[in-house]
């Protein structure tokens, strides 16, 4: 079964490649990959982004019953409730981060660079990863149970963001040392990815808010890379995400441009 959803102006994400694309160092893009050290997007976007993404994630998780979260999703081997309790996870990592000092440290990583191929997305950390979820989604007895959870998840998230202060430095579990606000360009692209990962799963339109669009496109790419290739291929900023991380493939007439722009591949897991 189906569950419904207000119609949103998008296009249905098609099959699921793992992996992302980024401008990386030495590409032929003009604009460098050390723009995105420098968010285009400001920070109160940012927050705000998140805020919509993740409460109309929310909705839809109330909105589904036990034999929609029972469903495959396109993240294979979890199930919808197990992908759900994924994002929950990438969310509630923001509560333990802030409730801890800050670390010292010169060195600041940038949204882009967090998606680097080493450890996080090694055999190991991803079977930790798919195991972790399963886990975790084995302990809530039904689809109330999955909702409440979710949404208690975001709440203290959201609640802890927004007392922050600016220049608020956090630390990722794999010793990154970010910026607040760029660890946070990578949850808004988590819910937003990982939101049509669930909407072609649950056989709904994709919900992605536009704020949500905003942001997790410009850390796909520089700005002027992206209205290029909206502008020469008639996508929409949701049809760009999808496209660009593997939810939808790229056709042989669209793969010129792409490379043109080079748009490198990152396996995530």
């Amino acid at each position: 079964m189906s569950i419904k959803l207000p119609q949103r102006s998008a296009r249905h994400p098609g099959s699921l490649i793992r992996g992302m694309r980024v401008a990386v160092p030495g590409s032929a893009c003009a604009v460098s990959a050390a723009a995105h050290t420098l968010p285009i997007v400001t920070r109160q976007m940012i927050l705000e982004a998140f805020g919509a993404e993740s409460r109309r994630l929310s909705e839809v998780v109330a909105a589904a019953d036990d034999a929609a979260l029972a469903r495959p999703s396109p993240c294979f081997p979890w199930t919808v409730a197990e992908l759900v309790h994924h994002v929950r996870m990438t969310m509630g990592r923001l509560t333990g981060m802030l409730a801890a000092p800050e670390v010292a440290g010169s060195r600041l990583v940038p949204a882009a660079a967090y998606y680097r191929a080493d450890q996080r997305f090694s055999a190991a950390t991803n079977a930790d990863r798919i195991h972790s979820a399963r886990c975790g989604a084995a302990t809530l007895p039904d689809a109330a149970a999955r909702a409440r959870d979710f949404d208690e998840a975001r709440q203290q998230a959201w609640a802890l963001l927004q007392a922050a202060p600016p220049g608020r430095v956090v630390q990722t579990r794999h010793g990154d040392r970010m910026l607040l606000t760029e660890f946070l360009r990578t949850r808004v692209l988590e819910l937003a990815v990982h939101g049509l990962d669930l909407a072609a799963a649950l056989e709904c339109q994709p919900w992605m808010t536009a704020p949500a669009a905003q942001v997790t496109e410009d850390l796909l790419l520089p700005s002027a890379a992206a209205a290029r290739l909206r502008a020469e291929t008639g996508w929409d900023q949701v049809t760009l995400i999808a496209k660009l991380t593997g939810r939808r493939p790229i056709t042989p007439a669209e793969t010129p441009l792409v490379q043109s722009l080079g748009i490198q591949r990152l396996a995530l897991s």
